[in-house]
């Protein structure tokens, strides 16, 4: 028995049982063309994933095996919890390296109009801020890389109010699997890098302020876990969305 989502505005369909959950795409995510395929890490468009072009730029040096492992022989909960806290102090160099990554590509995007964020959301959620609007919309996508060919895009996206009450109601509304999302930067538009997708199934969520703060990973090339997918995107909303 499974259930269907929403998330970024595409539908999946969430298959349990005694595996991993597993992400099946659907006629509207293959509307683009192109076959899908299926990984531990998420669902990714055209085989090969990744374009070619501005993508090959991305992911330079990502096979230089140069990538610094600050935390030797440590688990991946006590990497997480180490880089979370090096992003809080500003350090995202030291927070990637806790997780055995580099950052490969870094890019910002922020929006000042409440009809922005209408127009970037889907569903409920974008019920909720025809109703509610926003003050202020940060969005940021990452690339990161192991230094041996796995590289992974981050999507971080900050959603401000003028009240940390409509920042927590949009939190109740969002945090609902299938009630709709603010959609991520498109990869293949800002970092070059086309066939991948952002499933919103490696997720994490925080308030900041007046603000909420929601950021999700999936595998780019080669593959992460998805224990290792969540702990980058957890990182990932902690880290500062100033160009």
């Amino acid at each position: 028995m499974g259930r269907w989502i929403t998330k970024n505005g595409n539908r999946i369909y969430i298959e349990s049982g005694a595996g991993p959950l597993v992400a099946v795409a659907t006629a509207a995510v293959l509307a683009g063309g192109g076959v899908a395929g299926v990984s531990a890490g998420g669902l990714s468009a055209g085989g090969g994933g990744v374009g070619t072009g501005a993508a090959s730029e991305v992911f330079a040096g990502n096979a230089a095996g140069d990538v610094v492992d600050s935390l030797p022989g440590r688990s991946i909960k006590t990497r997480r919890a180490e880089g979370r806290e090096s992003a809080k102090k500003g350090k995202p160099g030291e927070a990637w390296s806790k997780l055995k990554v580099k950052q490969l590509r870094r890019q910002v995007h922020d929006l000042e109009h409440a009809a922005e964020c209408v127009a970037a959301s889907t569903d409920e959620v974008r019920e909720f801020l025809m109703r509610t609007p926003c003050s202020s919309l940060h969005r940021m996508l990452l690339a990161v890389g192991d230094g041996h060919g796995d590289a992974a895009v981050i999507s971080v996206v900050r959603v401000g109010f003028r009240s940390k009450k409509q920042a927590a109601a949009f939190e109740k509304v969002e945090r609902v699997q299938g009630s709709g999302d603010v959609r991520p930067l498109d990869v293949a538009v800002v970092l070059g890098v086309a066939g991948v997708k952002m499933t919103g199934l490696h997720y994490a969520s925080r308030p900041e302020g007046y603000g909420m703060v929601v950021a999700e990973a999936d595998n780019a090339t080669g593959h992460f876990d998805g224990e290792t997918l969540d702990a980058l995107a957890d990182v990932a909303s902690w880290m500062s969305l100033k160009k």
